[in-house]
C-alpha cells in the first residue's frame, strides 16, 4: 500500500503530506503492520486460548465465557459441515443482539463462511433482494422474524433454514426467556417452515466433536455488508478477512493505549446497544472486544429506554458505543442519573453526526465527552477518530487512524486546500475490495490510484482533523441508518392512487432526520394514512415517511429531474410543507 510503504520508509518526515501525524498521541504508531495480520478465525482462536475464563458476552443477566463461546461456535461449524455447507458459502444472519448472535457469528467465521447480516426488521421484499443477490445457501433467523423469511422462500434457493430463539445459549434461564417471548409478550408471529432446524439442535449435535479444518486466506470474503453506498442501490460491500482484521488493528492501535491505562484494563466491558448486524457495532463492539479480550453487554431492544437504563444501573461497563439519538434518548430517560459512569474510559460516537448540544449534556451527565469517529460499511468501517484522551468535543470526525490516508477531492479532480470543501476520499487496508458482482458500481466509487469516494463533503483542517460539512447525495440519515430516496420513491410510486412522488429528509429532534414524502395524487380519494400503511407493508420502519404531503405538482428541472433541494428547503424553512 502506498501510504504504508511511504510512512514506514520515511517515517514522520511525511508529516507535511500527512498533517494528521503531527497530532497523533506519542504512544500511537503512524501505521499498523499489515504483514502481520491474521484472518478473523485465527483472531477468534487466539482469544479463546488467551481469555478462556473471561466473560465474553452478557445478555439478560446471563454471561458466557470465551470457553463457552468457543464450544458453541465450534459445535455450529460441525453441524453446518455435516449438512454439506462448504467454506465460502454465503449464510444469512437475521437476529437482534441476543446471545445466539455472537455464537453464530463466531461459528460462521471459524468455518470460513461468508456472513450476510440482515436487519431483522426488514420486510419480505428487502430480505428477498439481499439473500437472492448474495446467493445465500442458508440463513439463521430468530423465530420472532421467521414469518418474514417464510414469505421469501419460494424466490430463494436456500439449502438450510435455522431457527434460533431469544433464550438460546442462556442455559436454564433461556427456557423462561423463550416462554415469556412467545406467550407473554406474544412476540412470535406464527410461521410454517417445515424443513427448518432449531439452532439449539445444531449446537447439541456438534458439541464434543471437532470441526473439519478449513484454510482461510486473508483475501477470502468474511462479510457481504449490504449498503446503499453512495448511489442508493442496495449492494454488498465485499469485506475480506484482511479488511476487517486491519480495521481491528487500526482501532486497537488508536484506542488501545487509553484502554490499557484504565484500572479495568483486564475487565473492559462494551455496552453494545447498536445492533451487531450494523457495521459500527460489528467491528467496534463485537469483534473489537473479542480481539481485545473484553466483553460485550448485549442490549437486545435499545428502544426500550427504561429497560435499557435499568440494565445500566445494575451492570459493570467501561465503554459505550452509540449514535446521537441513543445518547440523547438515554439522557431523556428517568433513572439515568442513578447509573454509575465512573468506570468508563471513553464513549464511541459514530453512525451519524453527534450534535454539540448532546455532547455537552452528555459530558455534564457522565464527566466525559463523546469521542466521535467516522466510517462506512465500505471501509470496515473506521476511517477517522478523535483522540481518546481529548475530553473536549471537537465537532469534527477527528484524524485518519493509523495506515489510513484521507484526501479531500474537488469536483475538478484536484486536491482541495486546507479548509476547502470537497469529497472525502480514503485509502487504506480497511477499504473494501469492491461491491459484490457489481464492477460498474465499484468503478464509480474508486479512483485510479485506489481511493474510495465516500460521497460525503468535508474539509481538512491544518492539523489534519476532518470535518463533514454536507452530503453529496440525497441520502437521509434516520437514527444512524441510511435511507435512500430512490428506494422509498419506488415503493410509494407503486402504491395505488399515486401519480408522482418525491422523498426528502428534514431535521427531526428525535431521529436527527425524518423522511418526508411529497405525493401527487392520481386518485383524489388517496389519503396520507393509506400511503403510510403501504409503506409499512413494504419498507423497514425507519425508511417509512413520517409525513406525507400532497401537492398539485412537483418541482422539476427543464429536463424533468426532481428538484429535491427545493422540497428540502420548503420542509426545513417553512415548518409545515406547503401544498
Amino acid at each position: 500500500m502506498a501510504m504504508q510503504a511511504a510512512m514506514q520508509t520515511e517515517g514522520m518526515e511525511r508529516a507535511a503530506e500527512f498533517p494528521w501525524l503531527k497530532s497523533y498521541p506519542a504512544n500511537v504508531s503512524a501505521t499498523i503492520d499489515v504483514n502481520a495480520l491474521q484472518n478473523l478465525a485465527d483472531i477468534l482462536r487466539d482469544s479463546f486460548r488467551k481469555f478462556a475464563n473471561r466473560t465474553a458476552f452478557t445478555s439478560l443477566g446471563k454471561s458466557i465465557t470465551y470457553a463457552d463461546l468457543q464450544r458453541d461456535a465450534e459445535a455450529l461449524v460441525v453441524a453446518l459441515q455435516a449438512r454439506g455447507l462448504k467454506k465460502g458459502d454465503c449464510i444469512g444472519l437475521m437476529m437482534p443482539n441476543v446471545m445466539a448472535y455472537p455464537v453464530a457469528l463466531s461459528g460462521l467465521l471459524l468455518g470460513g463462511y461468508t456472513v450476510v447480516a440482515a436487519n431483522p426488521l426488514y420486510t419480505a421484499r428487502e430480505l428477498q433482494h439481499q439473500m437472492k443477490d448474495a446467493g445465500a445457501k442458508a440463513i439463521i433467523v430468530l423465530e420472532n422474524f421467521a414469518h418474514v423469511l417464510e414469505q421469501t422462500l419460494p424466490a430463494l434457493d436456500l439449502e438450510l433454514v435455522i431457527i434460533a430463539k431469544p433464550g438460546d445459549c442462556l442455559g436454564l434461564k433461556g427456557v423462561v426467556v423463550n416462554l415469556v417471548s412467545k406467550y407473554v409478550k406474544k412476540a412470535v408471529t406464527p410461521y410454517t417452515i417445515p424443513k427448518a432446524v432449531a439452532f439449539s439442535d445444531l449446537l447439541s449435535f456438534g458439541r464434543g466433536k471437532t470441526p473439519t479444518p478449513v484454510s482461510i486466506a486473508l483475501d477470502d470474503i468474511a462479510f457481504l455488508q449490504y449498503t446503499g453506498g453512495t448511489t442508493g442501490v442496495s449492494k454488498g460491500a465485499v469485506l475480506t478477512h484482511r479488511n476487517v482484521s486491519a480495521n481491528l488493528e487500526q482501532v486497537l492501535s488508536w484506542h488501545g493505549p487509553a484502554m490499557k491505562a484504565s484500572p479495568y484494563a483486564d475487565n473492559h466491558c462494551m455496552v453494545t446497544a447498536l445492533p451487531l448486524y450494523h457495521i459500527f457495532a460489528l467491528t467496534c463492539c463485537g469483534l473489537f472486544m473479542i480481539r481485545a479480550g473484553g466483553s460485550c453487554l448485549l442490549i437486545a431492544n435499545p428502544r426500550d429506554m427504561p429497560g435499557f437504563v435499568k440494565t445500566l444501573q445494575t451492570s459493570h461497563f467501561t465503554l459505550l458505543a452509540g449514535v446521537n439519538t441513543l445518547f440523547n434518548g438515554l439522557m431523556n430517560t428517568a433513572g439515568i442519573e442513578a447509573v454509575d459512569f465512573s468506570k468508563v474510559s471513553f464513549y464511541f460516537g459514530g453512525g451519524m453526526a453527534i450534535q454539540a448540544p448532546v455532547a455537552k449534556r452528555w459530558k455534564e451527565l457522565t464527566g466525559r465527552t463523546i469521542t466521535e469517529g467516522y466510517g462506512l460499511s465500505e471501509t470496515s468501517p473506521v476511517l477517522t477518530s478523535n483522540r481518546a484522551d481529548n475530553n473536549e468535543f471537537t465537532s469534527t470526525i477527528g484524524y485518519p487512524i493509523p495506515s489510513t490516508e484521507i484526501m479531500i477531492l474537488k469536483a475538478d479532480g484536484t486536491t482541495a486546500d486546507y479548509d476547502e470543501p470537497g469529497e472525502i476520499c480514503a485509502r487504506g487496508p480497511q477499504v473494501m475490495s469492491g461491491y459484490w458482482k457489481r464492477p460498474d458500481e465499484t468503478a464509480k466509487v474508486m479512483t485510479a490510484d485506489g481511493f474510495f469516494r465516500t460521497g460525503d463533503v468535508g474539509v481538512m483542517m491544518r492539523d489534519g482533523k476532518v470535518k463533514i460539512v454536507d452530503r453529496m447525495k440525497d441520502m437521509i440519515l434516520v437514527s444512524g441508518f441510511n435511507v435512500y430516496p430512490n428506494e422509498v420513491e419506488e415503493v410509494i410510486a407503486s402504491c395505488p392512487g399515486v401519480l408522482e412522488v418525491a422523498v426528502v429528509g428534514t431535521p427531526d429532534e428525535t431521529t436527527s432526520e425524518a423522511v418526508v414524502a411529497y405525493v401527487v395524487k392520481k386518485d383524489p380519494d388517496l389519503t396520507e394514512a393509506a400511503v403510510k400503511q403501504f409503506c409499512h407493508e413494504n419498507l423497514t420502519r425507519y425508511k417509512c415517511p413520517k409525513h406525507v404531503f400532497f401537492k398539485e405538482a412537483l418541482p422539476k428541472t427543464n429536463v424533468g429531474k426532481l428538484l429535491r433541494r427545493m422540497l428540502r428547503d420548503e420542509a426545513a424553512g417553512q415548518g409545515t410543507p406547503q401544498a
